[in-house]
């Protein structure tokens, strides 16, 4: 039977979505459903919302997980209909990390005859999972995660500091709660957080305490950009913000994530020849007469038409 895109208020600031067919999803840019642990939408031209939506286990990071985020952002990637992606969770928290017995399936029970051959399991098991969040980052459109209540456990920071903005409500906190399982954190966190905040002694104080960071800190280390006081009022803000991205050319959007996060990386000379090599053939687009003449008549970019890349 067909279905068609809805989206109905269940409670003030969360929706529910119910995805189009597969049939439509060729048209509309949507990814092809279905998920079990992601709910996609497209609340506005441009925009995809994916929505992190296992509120029964408190959005735990379960099994379906890791190969979906994978094959979401994939998808992503290549649709031209996507200028920019909305990341948030359903219910009453973000997210409370791995479902920790689905991760000790995998490690308690090793593949193999021998250390080597057991040490290469555990090596693509951990690769898998990192790649669920790098995706996000290897995605051309820019991520804006927006958190609320809870975002800890083994995942929770690895998952957000590959994003692009970060948001979150007044009741959020944040946690790197690896060391508190015996763990190291091996799935990002440890390698982009030092770059998210800048400082490498708070970065140790977190990651070998696992304390808690509410908002207000999040906000002054630069872990968020913006704290809004309830998820309904930072969805909205989300969204805006999601709006004004989306408005821009796309080939300057999706140029600008691309060089800031070679930027990241290499030294400002490599990020410089980078850059050259970049908009050697970009500035060929006609998105940027568009822009300047946008520009010079006082014309808002929502009122400019730049085709799909």
């Amino acid at each position: 039977m067909k279905l068609e895109e809805m989206m109905k208020n269940d409670s003030p600031g969360h929706r529910i979505y119910i995805p189009v067919s597969k049939a439509e999803m060729s048209t509309t840019g949507l990814t092809t459903p279905p998920f079990t642990t992601l709910t996609i939408s497209r609340p506005a031209n441009g925009i995809t919302h994916v929505e992190l939506c296992v509120p029964e286990k408190d959005n735990e990071l379960i099994t379906a997980f890791w190969s979906e985020m994978v094959d979401c952002f994939k998808q992503i990637a290549e649709d031209s209909e996507c200028r920019v992606v909305v990341f948030s969770g359903a219910g009453k928290l973000f997210t409370s990390g791995f479902d920790f017995m689905d991760v000790a399936i995998d490690l308690l029970q090793p593949v193999g005859e021998d250390t080597a051959r057991i040490s290469w399991g555990f090596r693509q098991i951990i690769v898998k999972y990192q790649e669920a969040f790098s995706v996000m980052e290897k995605c051309p459109k820019p991520v804006i995660v927006a958190v609320h209540g809870a975002c800890t456990g083994g995942g929770g920071m690895d998952l957000i500091t590959a994003c692009d903005i970060r948001l979150c409500s007044q009741d959020a906190w944040f946690q790197v709660k690896d060391v508190d399982f015996g763990l190291v954190a091996d799935l990002g966190t440890l390698q982009r957080l030092p770059k998210v905040i800048g400082s490498r002694s708070l970065v140790n104080e977190l990651a070998l305490t696992g304390r808690k960071m509410y908002a207000d800190e999040a906000k002054s280390c630069g872990l968020v950009s913006r704290v809004f006081p309830d998820k309904e009022t930072m969805m909205a803000g989300a969204l805006e913000m999601a709006g004004e991205i989306a408005s821009r050319s796309p080939v300057a959007v999706q140029g600008t994530k691309i060089n800031l996060i070679f930027s990241r990386d290499h030294s400002v000379e490599d990020g410089l020849k980078h850059m050259a090599s970049w908009n050697m053939s970009m500035l060929q687009t006609k998105d940027l007469m568009k822009s300047a003449q946008a520009a010079k008549e006082k014309k808002s970019l929502k009122d400019v038409v730049f085709s799909k890349f």
